[in-house]
């Protein structure tokens, strides 16, 4: 199972259960009908949030190079979508049967609620995993560093772009531009 899906199919089952229990809430004290949404709601990307911050951490301890770093946004974009489309057709299915449930039509549920659902998925979880990415890397900058690239094997002659120019008796450390300058 990919990644994406794990995480598509959790929160897709997270948003149906939300609405069940908002559906049950707001049924049961009409009055803070708006109170149960907005804190359904931010438990909802609070959740999603602790996932993309788990995903920013461990991320960026198995690749201290930003560089070489999973793609999280889209496995979070994914994600969003997979459990906005896939949450709101099962809510309008249940809807059907349990009348408690507030959704609208299936093209609502499919458009309007899984753009929604997608957007505060994505949001949360990229925020997780940059804070996540942050912490780790704001640890990592005390720590020396091992670069990836030309620069990691300094000793190395075959990398040198000096050393066809250079005299054999010619120090390796002294660039040939260093040496022109002492003799002047």
């Amino acid at each position: 199972m990919s990644k994406w899906l794990l995480r598509g199919l959790v929160f897709a089952a997270l948003m149906i259960f939300i609405r069940l229990v908002q559906g049950a809430g707001i049924n049961a004290w009409e009055t803070k009908a708006g109170l149960i949404s907005v804190t359904l709601v931010v438990l909802f990307a609070i959740a999603v949030f602790v996932w993309g911050y788990l995903d920013g951490r461990s991320d960026a301890r198995a690749n201290p190079d930003p560089d070489r770093r999973d793609d999280l946004a889209m496995r979070w974009l994914l994600a969003g979508l997979f459990a906005g489309i896939v949450s709101g057709a099962i809510a309008w299915l249940i809807s059907l049967f349990y009348k408690g449930l507030y959704v609208g039509g299936l093209i609502n549920e499919l458009t309007t609620f899984a753009a929604f659902t997608a957007l505060l998925t994505f949001l949360a979880a990229i925020a997780g995993v940059a804070i996540g990415h942050w912490l780790i890397d704001r640890h990592a900058d005390d720590a020396p560093r091992q670069h990836h690239g030309l620069a990691a094997g300094e000793d190395r002659a075959d990398t040198d772009v000096f050393a066809a120019v250079r005299h054999p008796d010619e120090p390796a450390d002294e660039t040939p531009t260093e040496r022109r300058q002492e003799q002047v």
